[in-house]
């Protein structure tokens, strides 16, 4: 009979022979073994006793990892073990096994095997037993080169050469083998398990997910305040953490938390928290500025946060205020609130009075509250500008406007380009100022979706056409980048060349960002000209053959030739080769006319 489990079963190989006095004794197969969790464990031993005794003296066999009292607990009464231990005996034989399924890691123990007879204290225990050590898996990352990552599934101990691990991407199987490599700026999720381990898998790793950064305190804050901020982003392995300041090439901070103690006017501008671990980086930005007080005598005054917003095109601006007055001055009193830009004839022009700004503004207060908001929908970037809050009274001169106000710069998207290496380039979104919010940007390839995240790695062979979006910003996105197409090239003059002329090559090609043009003759290394045009003064015999424009940027390159031959004599083609086989063509054709009407005749 032999011992039949579904899943990955380990076997014990090697003999451990464990023996006293008078020919008791105990051989395990192997005293060590690792196993991976959730997979099935297979332990076997071979037993002997004295001549003196019958196989039908021998009461009782079985396994164990504990005693009580000094007495081994059988492991089937074991509730731990309940519904996946297996042992027996074969028949007529003193070979037993011990079959254990779905392994624990709080299986790893030193288990035995202790067999006695029907006279009474005539029992033997194989001492010491076999080791069983239980091991979950982990991802190990290794960074190959800048661009490289590989991935080894790992486990505590060394498992049967015969394991066989299983990679998967985002839940879906990729390929098999003990390692895998991937690009390090991949933001997938990867994992490895062990074929037959009942679907027991290794935790996934992964690059930082973008960070959240949050502030206290998280209403106004004065000059003097501390002022904390804290970073978080869900990552595997566990993220590190770097504080920057906008412009500044060292770290502020390392650390989740970076406290500014005695928070000034000078700490002001953008921090970003950058998070990174083995697969990759992510960072996010916040601004902080003290609340700009605005306050006249008497109580007049206005807060506004923040000051400063820097938004993308197509997208939704929130600005807020709070503003007190005397408290001679009652709620009742307050006859209008509004918000402007513009001025005329030294007044305020109340922003919903602006066609400029027509069906895209609302404003109004909290009820029962000092605290008033702007919003702008479908920000344009003429819509850059400064906006103040002005509430005004019933009474004479009661009236009050917070200047300065609340910068806005809109701003619209570009793709910028960054070589990695000779075959990849990186594609970051960029904007001319740094977002408030915490922007989602989406790629597009050929107008169709590809992923989310800041940055796009892509093929530099690649002939595709790549924007970027703001989610939530109303379809405005970034220019598409891409390679050159095949350069379009023209010869001026475009009739006849002769010798002497001057001729003059023009190369042009769709591309952005744009091209750079560079002239070559064939079979020369160096370059005749670059630029757009290349003009050849006196042209001779010597300049004849094969010239061709290459157009370059960033996403790659293209090419055109172009054939120059000066016209033989004049009245010829400037396309002499071509015109030639015609011509030689046409006189044969009318030589043999002739015959043929002289042969007529």
């Amino acid at each position: 009979m032999s011992p039949s489990a579904g899943g990955l079963v380990v076997f014990l190989l090697s003999v451990q022979v464990i023996q006293s006095q008078d020919g008791w004794r105990v051989n395990y197969r192997q005293t060590d073994v690792c196993a991976a969790k959730g997979s099935t464990v297979y332990i076997s031993c071979y037993y002997t006793y004295p001549p003196g005794i019958d196989p039908s003296d021998i009461k009782d066999r079985f396994w164990f990892t504990k005693e009580k009292d000094g007495e081994p607990v059988d492991l089937k009464t074991d509730s731990e073990y309940s519904g996946r231990v297996t042992y027996r005996c074969y028949s007529n034989s003193r070979s037993c096994y011990l079959l254990i399924t779905d392994v624990r890691e709080s299986d790893s123990a030193e288990y035995k095997f202790t067999f006695m007879t029907n006279k009474p204290g005539e029992k033997y225990t194989g001492s010491p037993g076999v080791t069983l050590s239980v091991t979950g898996f982990q991802v190990q990352v290794r960074r190959s080169d800048s661009t490289w990552l590989e991935l080894t599934c790992h486990s505590s101990c060394v498992l049967s050469d015969r394991a066989e691990y299983y990679w998967y991407k985002n839940e879906e199987y990729i390929k098999r083998g003990s390692s895998l490599s991937v690009s390090s700026g991949s933001t997938d999720r990867y994992y490895c398990y062990l074929r037959g381990s009942y679907s027991q898998r290794s935790p996934a790793v992964y690059g930082p997910q973008r960070p959240s950064v949050s502030v206290s305190p998280s209403a106004e804050m004065l000059e003097g305040d501390s002022v904390t901020l804290t970073c978080s982003a869900d990552a595997n392995p566990a993220a590190s953490y770097t504080w920057y300041k906008e412009h500044e090439d060292s770290p502020r901070a390392s650390g989740q938390i970076f406290t500014i103690t005695n928070f000034t006017a000078e700490h002001s501008g953008n921090y970003y928290c950058e998070a990174q671990n083995e697969m990759g980086r992510s960072n996010s930005t916040i601004r902080l500025i003290p609340s700009s007080v605005i306050q006249s005598q008497d109580g007049w005054r206005v807060i506004y946060y923040p000051t400063y917003v820097c938004a993308a095109k197509g997208s939704t601006v929130d600005i807020s205020s709070f503003y007190t007055h005397p408290p001679r001055i009652r709620s009742s009193d307050i006859k209008d609130r509004f918000w402007f830009t513009k001025e005329k004839d030294g007044e305020p022009v109340d922003l919903r009075t602006d066609s400029e700004y027509s069906d895209r503004v609302t404003y109004g207060c909290y009820s029962n509250s000092k605290d008033c908001y702007l919003t702008i929908t479908d920000v344009r970037e003429s819509d850059s500008a400064e906006y103040k809050f002005r509430f005004m009274t019933e009474k004479m001169g009661g009236k009050y406007t917070g200047s300065p106000g609340v910068t806005l710069s809109v701003t619209g998207l570009q793709v910028q380009v960054r070589r990695l290496n000779s075959t990849w380039l990186e594609l970051t979104c960029h904007s001319s100022c740094v977002l408030s919010d915490r922007p989602k940007y989406v790629w597009y390839k050929n107008e169709e979706i590809i992923k989310t995240g800041s940055s796009l790695p892509v093929s530099s062979a690649s002939t595709d056409r790549y924007s970027c979006y703001l989610r939530g910003s109303c379809g405005h996105g970034s220019p598409a980048v891409y390679g050159p197409q095949r350069p379009s090239v023209s010869v001026s003059p475009s009739a006849e060349m002769l010798e002497g002329d001057s001729v003059t090559l023009t190369c042009s090609t769709d591309a952005n960002p744009a091209a750079s043009y560079t002239w070559y003759k064939e079979h020369e290394d160096s370059p005749r000209a670059s630029g757009q045009i290349f003009t050849i003064t006196d042209f001779t015999a010597e300049h004849s053959g094969n010239y061709y424009c290459e157009a370059q940027n960033e996403m790659g390159r293209s090419n055109s030739t172009l054939r120059l031959i000066p016209s033989s004599e004049k009245g010829g083609s400037t396309w002499s080769t071509t015109t030639t086989v015609f011509a030689s063509i046409s006189a044969v054709f009318l030589l043999i006319i002739i015959l043929a009407v002289l042969y007529i005749r």
